[in-house]
């Protein structure tokens, strides 16, 4: 039976070592891990990081991640039919967890003895890590944060104390599913995105030659530039109301495709919070990471053509929830991008009152003297 978790006793040292587990699949999950650690670091604890595909044999950790990148971008209808299976399916996902526990061994040697929290950004961790925490393998409190706005059944195991997610909708999927407790909490993205900005949209602009004068449709997909990019790029420019600004990611071969395309085509970006300054409107597929962030930045946000698996649970969540545009043909795409871009300014998102994820996992931290198996 898992402990509960303890806030820290007063005039007791309560800091201690974090460990956040995470995955290079994407860049969601290691962003999000990025932010968690950068924000514990700034109150004085220590971080270690951990990539949970590393526990994996070689080559299986490669394979894992480039099958997965093969399915979204070659056999999406697969993707999507292993998603729905997975969700549906409670024997898919014990399947998994048997799957992992050659790994626990492992993990445990990854683990510091000094190790006050564990926090995952990956749901495959979960599985992993929270029959340990039941076990009794691991007696620090286990702690995840759902990069996702829809909550997947992998997110989900006996073992882990408490999840955090970004949404009120997200965190009753969670409680349907069999998670809790569950908290709402602020999304893990850089701070700049919210911050008031440094620069005018009209140097934004400048700094990625972009044009002054015209309204601006930004168009992502994540890291590996997944998805019908093409075709929406294509669709945003037919409108007449916007010229799209194509972010390609590490996707060379979409780059290359779209190298003529009369738009502004762009490869990696390091500075994201300045190209969103820039946009009137941004045009996602994923509901992930570079989603989150629009939101946070105040830019009116369009889900689009979502891709198969996650990308249409997020999209399902976030048209319930109405902080983006859902639009599910292309026939709507043109009233609503005028809609958006007549209202769209330089306000910001405003402030946020959710509670800061980093501060959470303060709290869970457990005073000095909560045992570690020896």
């Amino acid at each position: 039976m898992t402990g509960r978790i303890r806030p820290p006793v007063p005039g007791r040292d309560s800091t201690g070592r974090v460990v956040v587990v995470s995955a290079d699949i994407g860049a969601g999950h290691d962003a999000a891990a990025d932010e968690l650690s950068h924000r514990l670091a700034g109150r004085g604890l220590r971080v270690d990081r951990l990539n949970f595909l590393s526990l994996l044999p070689r080559p299986l950790n490669t394979t894992v991640r480039e099958t997965y990148r093969g399915l979204l971008r070659w056999l999406p209808w697969c993707y999507d039919a292993l998603f729905s299976a997975t969700g549906r399916s409670p024997s898919s996902v014990e399947l998994l967890r048997a799957t992992l526990r050659p790994a626990v061994r492992r993990m445990l040697g990854r683990l510091p003895t000094d190790t006050r929290a564990v926090v995952t950004t990956f749901p495959f961790a979960n599985q992993l890590l929270g029959p340990m925490r039941t076990a009794g393998l691991i007696t620090a409190p286990l702690v995840t944060y759902v990069t996702d706005f829809a909550v997947h059944p992998t997110w989900i195991s006996h073992g882990v104390d408490l999840y955090c997610v970004v949404h009120e909708l997200s965190r009753q999927q969670a409680v349907a599913g069999g998670a809790g407790p569950v908290r709402v909490v602020r999304p893990l993205v850089n701070s700049r995105f919210a911050a008031p900005a440094e620069l005018t949209a009209r140097a934004a602009r400048q700094r990625f030659g972009l044009p002054e004068q015209a309204r601006l449709a930004l168009i992502v997909a994540g890291s590996w530039g997944i998805g019908d990019v093409a075709r929406t790029a294509a669709e945003v420019l037919a409108t007449g109301c916007a010229e799209p600004v194509v972010v390609c990611g590490r996707n060379e071969r979409l780059y290359r495709r779209l190298r003529r395309f009369p738009g502004h085509v762009l490869g990696w970006v390091d500075d994201m919070p300045t190209l969103m300054r820039a946009a009137d409107v941004v045009v996602e597929n994923a509901g992930g990471l570079t989603c989150q962030e629009a939101l946070a930045s105040g830019r009116p946000t369009i889900t689009y053509r979502p891709i198969p698996g996650h990308g249409r649970a997020n999209a399902a969540v976030l048209s319930r929830s109405a902080l983006t545009s859902y639009i599910a043909s292309p026939q709507r795409l043109r009233p609503t991008l005028t809609e958006l871009m007549a209202r769209a300014g330089d306000a910001g998102a405003g402030p946020d009152d959710r509670v800061d994820m980093a501060s959470v996992v303060a709290e869970a931290i457990p005073p000095v003297g909560w045992g570690w198996p020896g």
